[in-house]
């Protein structure tokens, strides 16, 4: 299991381990998935909400995400869906670097 460094931060994994255009799956009580999209980091839950699939096992391209079982695409910023069969989002988390750390503020929002 990732380190925490607070409450609701999980400690991922070093920058220089999840490089541009991969993906690394977290499995807390809710599993969550951090994704590095040319430099940026962002974190969805894992889960499609269409189906039980990992979304850490989809395709990424343009700031989004494919669910690689019926290929709605979810954008890596909002959760949102790019459209059916998926309608509802996913859940977004804040993610920040700290001294060289990609931390997920798990529950928090991204901005």
């Amino acid at each position: 299991m990732p380190a925490q460094t607070g409450p609701n931060d999980v400690v991922a994994c070093a920058v220089g381990d999840l490089p541009p255009g991969e993906v690394l799956r977290l499995d807390l009580d809710v599993p969550v998935s951090v994704f590095n999209d040319e430099g940026e980091f962002y974190a969805l839950d894992d889960t499609c909400s269409h189906a039980e699939a990992s979304l850490s096992e989809g395709f990424v391209e343009d700031c989004a995400v494919e669910c690689p079982l019926h290929a709605s695409a979810f954008d890596l910023r909002t959760g949102r869906p790019s459209g059916p069969p998926a309608v509802r989002p996913v859940r977004t988390h804040a993610v920040s670097v700290v001294d060289g750390q990609v931390v997920v503020h798990v529950g928090t929002p991204r901005a």
